[in-house]
């Protein structure tokens, strides 16, 4: 717990805005049939405007996503957290934009581009809510994103 005063918007889009740029993983959420709800950690890249992951295309969560496009991310502790509420996209490594596999491999240490005995699927992740909070005092305030749309 802290005595902190709360972050104004201002702070709190900063602080997200440099987990968003510098964090390497989040766990990912998702929910479909067959696979059922499932949580995952991920390696991310992100954009300014998208994420980008890469998971086997036979996973639970690339089943998930490419039967319901609904996911959730989360970045940080408990006492630090970001919340993305998202929709995904399955993007063939063929379609990726130039430099953009370079970019995620660079950032991961993972190129799932390569040859491997599992085939990898990428997503492109758009967000369409983010929230951000520390603690209690927090919770206020805590929309940083609705319907797509950076608050402030």
């Amino acid at each position: 717990m802290t005595d902190a005063p709360p972050r104004e918007l201002e702070e709190r889009l900063r602080d997200t805005r440099a987990r968003l740029e510098g964090d390497v993983d989040l766990w990912v959420a998702t929910s479909g049939s067959p696979g059922g709800v499932h949580l995952i950690p991920l390696s991310f890249l992100w954009d300014g405007t998208t994420f980008l992951v890469s998971t086997p295309r036979t996973s639970i969560t690339s089943r998930n996503l490419v039967a319901d496009d609904r996911v959730r991310l989360s970045f940080g502790p408990t006492r630090d957290v970001v919340i993305v509420d998202a929709t995904a996209e399955p993007v063939n490594i063929a379609d990726l934009a130039p430099g953009t596999g370079e970019a995620f491999a660079a950032k991961t240490g993972f190129d799932p581009r390569e040859p491997d005995e599992q085939a990898y699927r990428f997503f492109l992740i758009r967000p369409r809510r983010i929230q951000a909070w520390r603690e209690a005092n927090e919770l206020r305030g805590r929309d940083l994103m609705r319907d797509g749309r950076w608050l402030g």
